[in-house]
């Protein structure tokens, strides 16, 4: 049985799309600083939901996954 939520096939996929996207602007200095920030952000959200899944306790996890809602916040504003 398929997993309900696999965020980390969704999260890898979310930063695969963004990349694809940000490659279809012009290449102005502004759209190059914005895209690097957004593509390092929407790359970390799913590097971070990672590191939660190996996170040593609650309190790790917990953690972790605020980091990745946070980076997730950050690449809707860089978009």
């Amino acid at each position: 049985m398929p997993k309900q939520y696999d965020l980390e096939e969704r999260t890898f996929q979310f930063a695969k799309k963004i990349s694809l996207y940000i490659k279809k602007f012009s290449r102005t200095i502004s759209n190059t600083e914005y895209g690097k920030q957004v593509v390092r952000a929407s790359g970390s959200v799913g590097a971070n939901y990672i590191e939660a899944n190996e996170a040593l306790s609650k309190k790790d996890f917990i953690m972790r996954i605020k980091i990745c809602r946070k980076e997730a916040k950050e690449s809707a504003y860089w978009l």
